[in-house]
């Protein structure tokens, strides 16, 4: 029980706005890695569209699809599914509410899906291999689902129809996330901790949107990023600098005495 995590989000938290990661801050968790922290990431990314930052960190740790897929040390242990039907009938939901024409993206196991009318890596470059589909004969099981919604009412009225999924609008944007109730970014630290020997008073984590809040709470120590919402900054232990300012090295940096 004595192993020692840093746990990072990745967009907004880790990842620049130009969805990078710097130097300085890869140099940083080098140096905490060879003091003997584990490094993990916690994101609402596929584990398919965080490939890129997955090879550059290494991490011991990979939490991914906001909790409903958990990895340490390149073994699963912890997979929260959607059925078949289930899938299914959340697409025809989905639709029925929002619209046929609605943006859907699922992400599986193994891959991430979606019927984009601009292809995502127009925009942004790091995006993981996406597969398009119309979802006309989709047959797979989902661990995430997002549906772009534009307007509010329609996403109370598809959250309530999906009142057995955990619900929650992305900050930044019109997009909204449905996952079972299980698989949220605390209860796969709290499944990491039981099945994995780890205290969550040695995890450190580090988040900016309203889906890290549990996980801040939850950890040791919850750091918030300059840049995050209010209601993140409103129950973290520690607000540091923006993502775009290398907020979590410089904190990393300036308490290495202390921390390790």
């Amino acid at each position: 029980m004595d192993k020692k995590v840093l746990l990072f989000d990745l967009d907004g938290t880790l990842l620049r706005s130009d969805k990078s990661i710097s130097k300085y801050t890869l140099n940083v968790l080098h140096k905490c890695r060879e003091q003997g922290y584990l490094i993990g990431v916690a994101t609402a990314r596929s584990e398919k569209n965080s490939e890129k930052f997955v090879k550059e960190l290494c991490p011991n740790i990979v939490i991914s699809c906001d909790g409903a897929l958990v990895k340490y040390n390149d073994v699963y242990i912890y997979i929260a599914e959607f059925t078949v039907d289930e899938t299914r009938n959340m697409i025809d939901t989905a639709r029925k509410i929002c619209g046929e024409t609605c943006e859907i993206t699922i992400d599986t196991v193994n891959e991430h899906y979606w019927n984009y009318k601009i292809d995502p890596k127009e925009f942004d470059d790091s995006w993981g291999d996406t597969i398009y589909t119309d979802y006309g004969d989709f047959n797979n099981k989902a661990l995430k689902f997002c549906v772009e919604i534009l307007e509010p009412n329609k996403a109370l009225e598809l959250a309530k129809m999906l009142n057995e999924c955990d619900c929650v609008k992305f900050s930044d944007s019109a997009w909204y996330k449905f996952t079972q109730k299980s698989a949220t970014k605390e209860n796969a630290v709290r499944n990491l901790c039981a099945k994995c020997k780890i205290s969550p008073a040695n995890i450190i984590a580090f988040g900016d949107d309203l889906v890290d809040m549990g996980m801040l709470r939850f950890c040791g120590k919850g750091i918030a990023m300059g840049n995050a919402v209010d209601e993140v900054k409103n129950i973290a232990d520690l607000v540091i600098g923006s993502n775009d300012d290398d907020g979590i090295a410089d904190y990393l940096a300036e308490s290495f005495m202390e921390l390790l």
